[in-house]
C-alpha cells in the first residue's frame, strides 16, 4: 500500500479555498486550450461538446468546472457538472508531471470519478495524455514551489555555497 499524499499546507488551502470558482476554471480552460484542444480529433470533440466537467482538488476545496464549445474550453458557472474528477494537488502534480500512473491512483482511491463514468474516463485518458510539462510562461517556477511546499522544504530555492 502506498503511503497517504502530502496535503496543501493549512494555510495555504484555507486562501486557495477562498477562490471564487471562476479563476481556476479559467486558468484550467487556457491550460486545456493551449496544450489540449489542437491535440482533439473530431469525434472526442462531438463527444464532449457542451459537458461540463468538474475537476476537484480535494485538499485546496477548488472545483474547476468546464465545457468545451465551438471556440474551445470555457468555464461553466452554471449548470451541475456530469462528470466529477477529483484528487489532492500532490497527485495531480505527481500526474502532470508522468510520476504516477492515473489507473494507478484510481484503483488505490486517490482519484475519483463520480458521475457520468464513461465520461470521466474519457476525461481522465484525455487528462492522462497531456504534456503539462510544456506549459510555457511562470508556471513551471509555480509548480515547483507547490512542489517544495508539499514535501515540506519551504518556499526558497537552496542555494549552493
Amino acid at each position: 500500500m502506498t503511503a497517504a499524499p502530502p496535503l496543501l499546507p493549512a494555510r495555504l488551502a484555507g486562501l486557495v479555498g477562498r477562490l471564487p470558482q471562476w479563476p481556476p476554471s479559467a486558468v484550467l480552460c487556457a491550460g486545456l486550450n493551449l496544450l489540449f484542444l489542437p491535440t482533439l480529433d473530431k469525434d472526442t470533440k462531438q463527444h464532449l461538446m457542451g459537458r461540463i466537467v468538474s475537476i476537484q482538488v480535494s485538499d485546496a476545496g477548488l472545483d474547476g468546472r468546464i465545457s468545451l464549445t465551438s471556440i474551445g474550453f470555457l468555464p461553466a458557472l452554471r449548470g451541475a457538472p456530469e462528470v466529477t474528477i477529483r484528487a489532492c494537488a500532490w497527485d495531480y502534480y505527481r500526474l502532470a508531471r508522468r510520476l504516477e500512473d492515473p489507473d494507478t491512483l484510481f484503483f488505490s482511491r486517490r482519484l475519483t470519478i463520480e458521475g457520468d463514468t464513461e465520461l470521466g474516463l474519457l476525461v481522465k485518458n484525455l487528462l492522462d495524455a497531456i504534456d503539462w510539462t510544456r506549459l510555457p510562461g511562470p508556471l513551471g517556477p509555480v509548480i515547483e514551489r507547490l512542489r517544495r511546499l508539499a514535501e515540506g522544504r519551504g518556499t526558497r530555492p537552496e542555494r549552493s555555497r
